[in-house]
């Protein structure tokens, strides 16, 4: 924990508050987190391009963390296009979290028409479908573990449209080429982060 989460009104321990008390699902609690786990993996390696450290660096990796843990805490009570994540977005502006945060959870909404401009936005896009679509990679393996998961099956299953029917593989697609980077790059970065801190997904 740093100085910056504990000192901080808007910190990953209020963000965790929230979404616990917006969503009882497990499930949706652990996508949340899936995806932190690898926003935050690329918040670290942004972080490390641009040269920053102490706190400038524990407040962009804060800013990634909270955003991508809250960028579905309204799901469960508002799931439909009309309501998700606008009413959120609304919660999030009264109780006073970031613009940078609040745009980034309109833009992962493709329906939002919110444009995705800067590094948060896109990160947050490229990880949502794909940080789902690992963990049912993993579910069904016997073992259930994402350690046994590996790009080449991640592929394949990719071109199973019977497969996770409900992760859209084009927002997948989209979100690399958005990021600039190759998309056998961001299923492996992602998996990688995935595997790294598997303990905490249980998986």
């Amino acid at each position: 924990m740093t100085s910056v989460e504990n000192d901080s009104e808007h910190g990953r321990v209020q963000a965790w508050q929230l979404l616990c008390e917006w969503t009882q699902t497990e499930n949706l609690r652990k996508h949340a987190q899936a995806v932190e786990i690898c926003v935050v993996a690329y918040g670290e390696a942004e972080a490390d391009r641009l040269g920053l450290t102490g706190d400038e660096r524990a407040k962009l990796l804060e800013l990634y963390s909270t955003t991508a843990l809250l960028h579905d805490f309204d799901y469960e009570r508002h799931p439909s296009a009309e309501e998700h994540p606008f009413v959120g977005v609304r919660q999030l502006e009264r109780l006073g979290w970031p613009q940078e945060m609040r745009t980034a959870i309109l833009g992962h909404a493709q329906y939002s028409g919110v444009p995705r401009v800067t590094h948060l936005d896109k990160v947050l896009f490229a990880c949502d479908e794909l940080a789902g679509f690992l963990t049912a990679c993993a579910l069904v393996k016997p073992t259930k573990k994402i350690a046994e998961v590996e790009l080449p099956s991640v592929k394949k299953k990719m071109k199973d449209k019977a497969f996770a029917r409900g992760v859209n593989r084009e927002d997948v697609i989209q979100g690399a080429a958005e990021l600039g980077v190759d998309l056998d790059s961001h299923i492996g970065f992602c998996l990688d982060a995935m595997k790294k801190r598997a303990e905490e997904l249980g998986l």
